[in-house]
């Protein structure tokens, strides 16, 4: 999957757009709509998809935005699910699961197959190889992941900056760890189909995190609303694109403040559009 992925990062762009949606979000004409909020949602969505796939590499669907809704939400997981796939584009579910054993071999039944079935999805390794190993019989198969090495957010330094005895923060010893579980699956393109989280806040880190993973494609967090830039992805992307770029508020709230009306994708579109560019004109 990492190879379709890599590809349409090329021949597209590398802008992954977030699917995080929240009731607030939603424009008026479709929030006053005699519908269900989780109806509501998955038409948001397909409107979102349809403005934007042509310059999008992938989407990601945070599942807490959904599950947050009980059953409704997830119907509308699951129908976003769907849609992508009726549409031939590729979809990233942010699960970020982090369990062992047969736990982890449902959760990879369940995001890998059935109903929720997923392209991508977003692993937690932080109990090690036992929280990977149980999805590879799907990677052989063509699925991806995502795994966790250096994220984000402000207080990811509480353990991810700590120092080990041989002088490496902990991020980097998860970096050697993510490179070397994903030597197996490593396809045509030259990408693994374990790939890694490493959020554009911390550029400096991410560079040397690069030079360990040389097989590995990035899914990046971290554009726009959390201070990483254009330029910063330039810097990163200076020697090939290695990854997808996520942005979600920054796309999906573009029509906030803008038009309550039908409209509104018109905006979203625009700012998928900018945004592909604004990384272009860096490259």
């Amino acid at each position: 999957m990492m190879n379709c992925l890599a590809k349409r990062a090329v021949e597209v762009s590398p802008v992954c757009v977030g699917l995080d949606i929240q009731t607030e979000f939603l424009p008026k004409v479709i929030a006053d709509k005699d519908i269900s909020l989780g109806e509501k949602f998955f038409e948001f969505n397909k409107r979102i998809i349809d403005a934007t796939r042509e310059h999008a590499a992938c989407f990601k669907i945070q599942i807490a935005c959904y599950e947050a809704l009980g059953l409704e939400g997830m119907t509308a997981f699951y129908n976003t699910l769907k849609y992508l796939k009726k549409v031939g584009a590729i979809a990233i579910s942010d699960i970020k699961r982090g369990d062992i054993s047969s736990t982890a071999q449902l959760y990879a039944k369940g995001h890998f197959s059935g109903d929720f079935e997923t392209d991508i999805i977003t692993v937690n390794a932080y109990m090690g190889e036992d929280a990977v190993s149980p999805y590879y019989p799907y990677l052989e198969q063509g699925k991806g992941m995502f795994v966790l090495v250096k994220t984000s957010n402000k207080r990811s330094g509480d353990l991810q900056d700590k120092i080990l005895e041989n002088g490496e923060p902990v991020y980097i010893q998860m970096a050697r760890l993510v490179d070397k579980w994903g030597q197996a699956f490593i396809g045509e393109s030259g990408f693994s189909n374990i790939g890694a989280v490493i959020g554009l806040t911390y550029v400096e880190e991410f560079l040397k995190v690069k030079q360990i993973m040389k097989n590995t494609f990035f899914l990046i967090p971290g554009y726009g609303a959390q201070g990483g830039t254009a330029e910063d992805i330039g810097r990163i992307f200076a020697d090939g694109i290695c990854g997808v770029v996520n942005s979600s508020r920054g796309i999906i709230c573009a029509h906030m403040g803008k038009t309550e009306g039908d409209d509104f994708d018109v905006y979203i579109n625009e700012a998928t559009a900018s945004m592909r560019e604004s990384i272009n004109k860096c490259l």
